[in-house]
């Protein structure tokens, strides 16, 4: 009856696909988010005394009590260890795993019985019967619930179940508020708990958003969950402290840790040592890590390797590192293997090895493949080579971010003589703008419109796309909401003409399915379907002023009035730089050629125009694009001007004479 009631809701929606979110039953494909900080989970066994508070109330599930230890009496009757035969059963045998995880806190046994009662499809259930339990109880509960969830996920429940079971909870929050007062800011915590902890992609926000009527109050819990602890400063600190949890670890002191254990181990040898200190950690969400560092460490000290392939081989066999962990470990190296190769010019052969070892002693997927790298001559560059361009490309950027000085960046960039790397400079522009402001990310975005009609081609401009989404994930650990940012950075690339449509098809093809850079380029994707589009992603970093082309074209088409009735040419240049929009001045030169043949003063016209080029204002592909955009509409203009076509044939060779023009155009004409 349930599963009827909710066949065409939000949640049924994302579980058939029409909202998509990261699937399958592996670790999180989105790459998660850019958590800085990861909560220590209470060890399996450690009783947690003195549960209190109220009795939960679902106020959809009429479920009665079924003790715990009724369970086996009822497997041993039906002769099924999947239990539950409907939903209902399902839900009613929730409520003693739950209840008895409250008290003892094991969760190891929560999960076993969890796994005992079987019926996966129904998981979904599970994570909303958890949260909202524990939502009408004490914090301890609440922490408790917390620390369960990631603890079961990828193993027990799968990222498409996790995000149903939200997106279940948030559709019921006003059933949730009239018994939980504070049902709103609760949820709200839970939601950007799970984001930090990394079992929710960030990108749900935004999905559950478009999915959830405008007003009601899912939409503000995740209007709390995102204004109040996911952007402020310290998100994850903050959030994993709400309800008091116990110790908390830095990313990085996490890495510490895990490098620390992997040389002990290589060090001594001693298997059992390493795999209790892992376990020690409490982070078996995070044990992919674990992976990408012992292979890193087996690439760069061979002598070691024998060690490193024996841990991760023996690490599968005893469960303590799942197949999913292991998958999501190569993946992540995979990604950042052309870093890696700066260090160790080998890593791709070594890598490939590693790979196959793997596959053959079957504790790696047989279906695991790697993407081809967008370049094969970037990787089998000279390294110095590489690096020394790397960091020359921060510095020009890094000056362009103060200077705002779009030709002097391009004279820069052609004064290194490496246009193989072009790739490579847009890598490095769009991670650096990525970090900082939207005045930086919209100057990197403008960029890249001069660039791509002044040094790169579409191939450069792709391969540099493939680079980011290929390292998403790394990426996505240092800064927050990576993959969103990447998704706008794409989008806004085909609003700019940067790349076109089909470009997006090409460049997901070379990345792996279910990964967090297809999932961003699905992404960008539906930011390019949504209505009114074109305006929402050029004013998605306030677009120099935050115009839409609508009102950027009324504003050029204001200045050129007010300068050809009499206005400064300095005063005329200053403000077309104002305008803030260097890929859109085709649009100037085109308005100015049409308000030449309209005019008698078009000689005043001519003169701006030679201004903007000799300032470097409007590049000549700027000025080729207004021309051939006029060329295109001659025949429209010639029912207005009948003398258009000779006045366009003259300001062509006015041009071509003063080296405005590329060659290409005047043939056209």
């Amino acid at each position: 009856m349930a599963a009827e009631e909710g066949a065409m809701s939000p949640t049924r929606m994302l579980a058939e696909g029409h909202l998509r979110v990261a699937t399958g039953g592996g670790a999180p494909a989105d790459g998660g988010i850019a958590v800085r900080h990861l909560p220590h989970h209470h060890a399996a066994k450690k009783a947690l005394e003195g549960v209190g508070g109220k009795n939960e109330q679902d106020n959809d599930e009429d479920a009665d009590f079924v003790p715990s230890q009724d369970l086996n009496k009822l497997a041993n009757g039906n002769g099924n260890s999947k239990i539950p035969a409907t939903l209902d059963d399902y839900k009613r045998f929730l409520v003693p795993i739950i209840e008895e995880y409250f008290s003892t806190g094991d969760v190891e046994l929560a999960a076993s019985e969890l796994r005992y009662l079987g019926s996966d499809q129904f998981h979904n259930y599970f994570v909303k019967k958890l949260i909202s339990m524990a939502m009408d109880r004490h914090d301890k509960e609440k922490e408790m619930a917390s620390v369960l969830l990631p603890a079961l996920y990828a193993d027990l429940l799968s990222s498409s179940k996790m995000s149903e079971g939200f997106m279940m909870l948030l559709e019921s929050t006003e059933d949730l508020a009239v018994d939980i007062p504070d049902a709103n800011d609760i949820l709200a915590v839970f939601v950007a708990r799970a984001v930090v902890d990394e079992i929710l992609p960030p990108v749900f926000l935004t999905r559950a958003r478009a999915l959830l009527p405008e007003f009601s109050k899912g939409i503000e819990v995740l209007h709390v969950a995102e204004k109040s602890y996911l952007l402020v400063p310290h998100h994850a600190e903050l959030v994993e402290r709400k309800w008091g949890g116990s110790t908390h670890f830095t990313v990085e002191e996490v890495k510490r840790r895990i490098q620390y254990i992997l040389r002990e181990y290589v060090e001594s040898g001693d298997t059992d040592e390493a795999f209790r200190c892992i376990r020690e950690l409490g982070l078996p969400f995070f044990h992919h890590e674990v992976v990408k560092r012992a292979l890193t460490l087996g690439m760069e000290n061979l002598s070691s390797q024998h060690f490193i392939l024996k841990l991760l081989k023996e690490s599968t066999a005893g469960c303590l590192i799942s197949s999913n962990q292991m998958s999501k470990g190569f993946c992540r190296l995979a990604e950042s293997i052309d870093d890696l190769s700066l260090d160790i010019p080998s890593a791709k052969t070594l890598f490939d090895k590693l790979v196959q070892t793997a596959i053959s002693e079957g504790w790696l997927d047989a279906s695991f493949t790697t993407s081809s790298a967008p370049n094969e001559d970037l990787q089998n560059a000279s390294g110095e080579k590489v690096k020394h361009f790397k960091e020359e490309s921060g510095h020009i950027i890094q000056e362009y971010f103060l200077s705002d000085d779009v030709p002097e960046l391009i004279r820069s960039l052609q004064e290194l003589s490496a246009p193989e790397y072009n790739p490579i400079f847009l890598k490095k522009l769009i991670t650096l703008a990525m970090d900082r402001k939207s005045r930086e990310k919209e100057m990197a975005s403008v960029l890249l419109s001069s660039l791509s009609l002044e040094l790169f081609s579409t191939d450069d401009i792709m391969k540099g796309f493939i680079m980011l989404l290929q390292s998403a994930e790394d990426t996505s650990l240092d800064i927050v909401d990576a993959s969103s940012e990447l998704a706008l950075f794409l989008a806004r690339a085909v609003i700019d003409e940067v790349l076109i449509p089909l470009n997006l098809d090409e460049i997901s093809s070379k990345l792996r399915p279910n990964s967090s850079g297809s999932q961003t380029v699905h992404m960008a994707r539906s930011l390019l379907a949504a209505r009114h589009s074109g305006e929402r992603i050029l004013r998605c970093w306030g677009g120099g002023t935050g115009w839409a082309v609508e009102d950027a074209k009324d504003k050029i088409s204001k200045l050129l009035e007010e300068y050809n009735t009499g206005g400064d040419l300095g005063e005329a240049c200053q403000c077309i730089r104002d305008l803030g929009m260097p890929f859109f001045n085709h649009e100037v030169v085109k308005k100015a050629l049409v308000m030449a043949m309209e005019k008698q003063n078009e000689a005043n016209i001519l003169a701006l125009l030679q201004e903007c080029f000799s300032e470097g204002l409007i590049t000549i592909n700027q000025m080729t694009e207004g021309f051939s955009r006029v060329n295109k509409g001659l025949d429209d203009l010639i029912l207005d001007i009948p003398n258009a076509q000779e006045k366009f044939e003259a300001y062509v060779d006015l041009a071509t004479e003063c080296g405005w023009l590329l060659p290409s155009l005047a043939s056209v004409t």
